[in-house]
């Protein structure tokens, strides 16, 4: 379910991690606007233009001693109260009044984000060795703003395709 789900921080970098957050910002389909990543072989480009995770998880893996924060393994929305298992590839969003994402694939986790994970691993994020610890892709279907605090609604197929519908 995703009453109640929104966006608790939106986070950007001129590339790399961590990325810091932002109060509000412009979402396009090649991912929101004043983020860059310094590989763009592994990072960004459409299918891949916004990065996903739960602050959820991130309590969770709080709890086990990891040291990570909203923004630390470079996600640009950290979202919260939504059931992170129902985020998986092939599933819509409405972020905000405008912004309507579909989740492509979950990420791979690389070893820039280690400093998050008190043992330096980043697979603990792997969804291969982890299911459901995973960050995940999404590309943009209707472009728009979003700010912290906007609310996250997952969508039917039939209600992203509506939403994203020219006017």
């Amino acid at each position: 379910m995703s009453d109640g789900a929104r966006i608790v921080r939106i986070n950007v970098s001129p590339g790399g991690v961590p990325k810091r957050a932002v109060a509000s910002a412009r979402v396009t389909t090649m991912g929101v606007q004043g983020d860059a990543q310094r590989n763009r072989t592994h990072h960004g480009g459409p299918e891949r233009a916004l990065c996903l995770f739960s602050q959820d998880r991130i309590r969770a893996l709080q709890s086990e001693g990891h040291p990570i924060q909203p923004g630390s393994i470079g996600e640009n929305l950290t979202i919260e109260g939504i059931d992170w298992s129902q985020v998986t590839p092939g599933v819509y969003l409405r972020l905000g009044d405008e912004v309507v994402a579909e989740v492509t694939r979950y990420t791979s986790p690389c070893f820039n984000i280690r400093a998050s994970f008190h043992d330096r691993d980043e697979s603990r994020v792997s969804q291969k060795r982890h299911p459901g610890d995973s960050r995940v892709y999404a590309r943009v279907l209707r472009e728009g703003s979003i700010t912290t605090g906007d609310p996250v609604r997952l969508l039917t197929r039939a209600e992203a395709d509506a939403l994203a519908a020219p006017a």
